[in-house]
């Protein structure tokens, strides 16, 4: 029982000493010679405390809780900031506030995208009249890694205007997004909002993303609501930082809390850890537009090549739902009708 006891520990130790390496090569902030240097360091002292250890002296354990309370005491004084050189895309985060019925959204992206690092800059400030507000989309966007997508919400205001909220990481300018780096508190969280063509068009005309779009099936008071409670949690990051978070504070999380903060009773599911796997949940959970199974929403729901053959069209956000179930009450003009557009519950 007690050589039991001894491997189990030495392995937690040994995971813990391995998490410290990636902790420090992802967050320190020096060149990639120098952290290469300071976790082969880290990593050559743990295998030495750890070899100790199998040999039953004791003081490798306080040895290894010696580094591991150095690491932690760092660790735990990192902060977020907004004062960093970010890139174009997130340099703003988005902000609101309501007046009577009007919403006036500041910094809103209107980008044109070129490449993925090349857009003509545009922040805008834009004004919704919230009794307007009568749709709610949700848009995915995954790039061939299983399981992993990006996921956005768009609210439409009687199919004339449409605003994207996106929860991003705020990269630095330059840098390149990683999926290990987010659970190492190496970005920034970013609450952005965007014209229609902006978000999708990057996923699908510049960076070739496979993009589908999900009408959700919700009341117009609750669609107020979550709007209103995206302002308020872009209005809270502009004002107090956080750290981005590949499981905790990412796409699909945060929604999950904002949603559950307006009343709706939605349970937990893996499937909210596995991105790709959103839609599955949203139509378990009766949200998706009815009358349709699952593998109908998402054949139908596809728009990357709609979007790129509609690209500078004015009225593009039309013309990628003619397909999409709760949308075909789009005239064969690519514009509304807005009696059977409308039929909202």
């Amino acid at each position: 029982m007690a050589q039991l006891f001894t491997g189990f520990a030495l392995t937690l130790q040994a995971l813990a000493m391995l998490w410290g390496a990636a902790a420090l090569w992802f967050r320190l902030p020096w060149s990639t010679r120098w952290r290469r240097l300071v976790v082969g360091f880290w990593l050559l002292a743990a295998l030495a405390l750890l070899l100790l250890g199998l040999q039953g002296y004791r003081m490798a354990l306080a040895g290894q809780l010696g580094l591991l309370a150095g690491l932690w005491l760092w660790w735990f004084r990192l902060r977020p900031t907004h004062d960093r050189p970010w890139a174009d895309d997130v340099v703003h985060l988005a902000t609101g506030e309501v007046d009577g019925n009007r919403l006036t959204l500041h910094h809103v992206r209107n980008f044109e995208w070129r490449t993925r690092d090349d857009a003509s800059v545009r922040w805008e400030t834009r004004d919704y009249e919230l009794d307007r507000l009568d749709s709610v989309d949700m848009v995915v966007s995954s790039w061939g890694r299983p399981g992993v997508a990006h996921v956005m919400v768009s609210f439409g205001f009687e199919g004339e205007d449409f605003v994207v909220f996106s929860v991003e990481v705020r990269r630095l300018a330059g840098e390149r997004f990683s999926e290990m780096g987010g659970f190492f508190r190496q970005y920034e969280l970013a609450i952005v909002a965007t014209d229609e063509r902006d978000a999708i068009r990057l996923r699908s005309n510049v960076r070739g993303e496979r993009v589908s779009l999900f009408r959700i099936l919700m009341s117009r008071s609750t669609m107020r609501s979550l709007l209103l409670a995206y302002v308020d949690e872009a209005n809270a990051l502009a004002h107090k930082p956080r750290f981005y978070n590949t499981i905790t504070a990412n796409c699909t999380t945060l929604v999950y809390a904002m949603t559950r903060s307006i009343g709706a009773g939605l349970p937990l599911d893996y499937r909210l850890l596995v991105t790709g796997q959103l839609p599955a949940y949203a139509f378990k959970v009766g949200g998706l537009w009815p009358g349709h199974s699952l593998a109908e929403l998402e054949a139908r729901g596809r728009i990357d090549e709609q979007a790129r053959r509609a690209h500078d069209a004015p009225d593009f956000s039309w013309r990628i739902r003619q397909e999409v179930p709760g949308w075909e009450g789009l005239g064969g003009d690519g514009r509304p009708n807005h009696e059977a557009a409308q039929e909202s519950p």
